[in-house]
């Protein structure tokens, strides 16, 4: 845990608005507590680390409030609205968009219609419309299709926009996913493990992206990571979990340091 911390906490606005309130939250598998009372806040525009060691239940809450999973007690607020029996869809109809820890995207489509895919919860015209080709499909299309060349532009796609996803080495996969979610136009993005598989530079590189895009699309981050240098420099606070417990949050050099969180990550708190 002694990673350097290059955030620049006076940045940090005391009064911004809640944008994600998690409150109470618990589930449970066959008897076995995954999250167990879980309460956060991340304000609109932070970036906020969730960390813990493998099996805390960072992934488990990500898919709670994407409602891949349902949760038993407590209350998850997105935006003012309860996201208490909220579609999968929905969640992306009002804001949150996602990418995973396993790649999910379509191996055998190009870059540039997987990113596509990520703008249909914007889509106003349903499969009718575009199967009769009625008036205002070919404006939406173009549309999305301008939104998906700025996403390939602005995370230096271009040359690979055309080919088949399934060609691309996993680090621009990566990016590829991220555009997606991008293209979702979301008020906050659920970034699951971003840096799993990438090397020292991609991951140095990648900081620096989710500091751009929170800036560029005045986004809020949630980020789950294991690469403890990435979250404590970008983030601006940071949320620790241990079997299924909150045992920490606060800025990241608090967190850091705090003696449940060194106990978790190496078994001591000296």
């Amino acid at each position: 845990m002694s990673t350097p911390d290059t955030f620049d906490e006076s940045r940090l606005s005391a009064d911004a608005p809640v944008l994600l309130s998690v409150s109470q939250v618990t589930v449970a598998f066959r008897g076995i507590v995954a999250l167990d009372g879980v309460s956060f806040n991340v304000q609109k525009g932070q970036i906020v680390g969730l960390i813990g060691p493998n099996g805390a239940g960072k992934t488990t809450l990500f898919n709670c409030l994407s409602r891949l999973y349902a949760y038993s007690n407590g209350q998850i607020y997105f935006d003012g609205q309860s996201l208490d029996g909220m579609t999968r869809h929905k969640t992306a109809e009002i804001g949150i968009g996602r990418t995973f820890q396993n790649l999910a995207l379509y191996k055998t489509m190009s870059v540039l219609d997987n990113i596509k895919v990520g703008s249909h919860c914007r889509a106003k015209k349903g499969f009718l419309d575009h199967a009769l080709r009625l008036p205002g499909v070919s404006q939406e299309e173009a549309k999305i299709h301008n939104n998906a060349m700025q996403l390939v532009e602005f995370l230096d796609l271009q040359s690979v926009a055309r080919r088949k996803v399934s060609d691309l080495p996993f680090g621009t996969q990566k990016r590829v996913e991220l555009a997606r979610a991008l293209a979702s136009q979301p008020k906050l993005l659920l970034l699951d493990e971003p840096a799993a598989g990438l090397n020292h530079e991609e991951v140095s590189d990648l900081g620096d992206l989710i500091k751009r895009i929170c800036d560029e699309f005045k986004l809020t981050v949630l980020l789950v990571e294991h690469h403890m240098s990435l979250v404590m420099s970008v983030s601006d606070k940071v949320v620790a979990l241990n079997f299924g417990k909150k045992i920490a949050d606060d800025t990241p050099s608090k967190v850091r340091q705090h003696p449940d969180v060194i106990q978790a990550y190496l078994g001591s708190s000296k």
